[in-house]
């Protein structure tokens, strides 16, 4: 894709976008299903849906010849610290993170998690989910990823019983 392509792709998309993408039905949804992940283990899910990037992120990555997949991974991280998904009791929350212009998901997983799951597996498990983003089956896509995200805190950070648990990121998505 061209610079220029890609630069008319970022301005023309805004959060209006990323609400009509993902409407308040599905974000009803994915809050519900994100609640009944969480119920089954002690981690923190939280999805951010960014429709395009700040024009200085894309204009680093034509200046420097970045490659544009490693510049969505340094928002995400970026959303990561913003919204606080780091700052768990646990050090196990994961941000779930799509961009809708590059049709792109990342996964940032705390160091509690990241520990038990590098970031290649991340990859791995969600590398299908890109078909989904690509057809605009977003909710579809997020669904999954909650569920693999949740089924890998489920594994490494399992709900004891009659255990409880604070829920300390909101299950609500985040759009931007």
């Amino acid at each position: 894709m061209t610079i220029l392509t890609r630069l008319i792709r970022h301005l023309w998309l805004d959060a209006g976008d990323a609400r009509r993408a993902v409407g308040e039905d599905a974000l009803h949804r994915l809050e519900a299903r994100i609640a009944a992940s969480e119920a089954r283990h002690l981690g923190e899910i939280c999805i951010y849906v960014e429709a395009s990037l700040p024009l200085a992120d894309l204009w680093r990555q034509w200046r420097t010849g970045l490659d544009i997949g490693s510049v969505v991974r340094e928002r995400a991280l970026s959303r990561f610290g913003r919204l606080g998904v780091w700052d768990t009791e646990l050090n196990n929350g994961v941000l779930i993170y799509l961009q809708l212009a590059e049709h792109r998901i990342e996964i940032v997983a705390d160091r509690g998690l990241a520990r038990h799951v590098p970031a290649e597996e991340w990859a791995a498990l969600l590398g299908d989910m890109g078909a989904d983003f690509r057809a605009g089956r977003y909710e579809d896509g997020l669904a999954r990823a909650v569920d693999v995200v949740g089924a890998e805190l489920e594994r490494h950070f399992p709900r004891r019983e009659g255990g409880h648990d604070i829920d300390e990121l909101p299950n609500r998505p985040r759009l931007g």
